[in-house]
């Protein structure tokens, strides 16, 4: 019996370090894979122009796309960054751009010219309100939100918008995350306190507070942030559209994993 604990320990210790070294390998192809995406001469010029101030190789390394993985981009809108994951994870890859109806009704010309002819052909769209999405158990090694998690607590007066649950939302979206899988958001900065739903209304933002104490909720584990987005002059008061801070808003940027099993 000696022995054989003494092989599976042994065997053990290969197999971690074969996953460490896989791992290792893979990650300069994720980031030729992430340099050749944005760097492609096929993108929308208007894409092309966004890239600085969105940060997107920084913001794509580090929610550690590569080739080959299924990304779900929540709340995608017209694609900005569906086409960039399109690009990075290939023809072995998978990206569902998922809207609601509302979200599909604003980008509905963007959507349109973005998929036109087919020139995304490893996109799957996907179209339904949150309490009737339904994604493959185990399916998704990623997914994202950009500046987009906030508008699950939105509640416009005109009714706009189908009130949508957080919870619903972030447990759906971790049964249909492999074990290790990540979700990745990026939003506007509030400040702290607050009703989050008045917030919303009222700003375009989200207290980070909130972010994490639901997806704590749902199951996830917070493992990494980045400021690669801060802007500490950004006093948190104004609306995410007042032309003195349209574009330039403290956002946040948090990497969430599904732990296992």
């Amino acid at each position: 019996m000696r022995t054989w604990s003494v092989l599976l320990v042994v065997a053990g210790a290969a197999l971690v370090s074969a996953s460490a070294t896989a791992a290792a390998a893979g990650e300069p192809a994720a980031t030729a894979a992430i340099a050749a995406a944005i760097a492609s001469p096929d993108r929308p010029e208007a894409d092309r122009a966004q890239d600085e101030r969105r940060k997107a190789s920084e913001f794509l390394e580090f929610a550690g796309i590569a080739p080959g993985m299924t990304v779900l981009d929540a709340f995608a809108a017209s694609g900005y960054y569906t086409e960039l994951l399109s690009r990075v994870v290939g023809e072995g890859g998978t990206v569902i751009a998922y809207n609601n109806r509302a979200y599909a009704r604003f980008a509905a010309k963007g959507i349109e010219t973005r998929y036109a002819g087919n020139r995304l052909p490893n996109v799957q769209q996907l179209t339904a309100e949150v309490d009737q999405l339904e994604l493959p158990p185990g399916s998704l090694d990623a997914a994202i939100f950009v500046m987009s998690y906030h508008d699950l607590y939105w509640r416009p007066a005109d009714g706009s918008w189908t009130p949508t649950d957080p919870l619903q939302m972030l447990r759906k979206l971790h049964a249909a995350m492999k074990v290790g899988g990540v979700l990745v958001v990026q939003d506007h900065v509030a400040a702290p306190g607050g009703d989050a739903a008045e917030v919303v209304d009222k700003l375009h933002r989200i207290d980070p507070a909130v972010v994490r104490r639901d997806f704590a909720a749902a199951g996830f584990t917070l493992e990494a942030e980045s400021p690669m987005l801060a802007h500490p002059d950004d006093d948190h008061t104004k609306g995410v559209y007042d032309p003195a801070i349209r574009g330039r808003t403290d956002q946040f940027v948090f990497k969430f994993r599904r732990p296992g099993p």
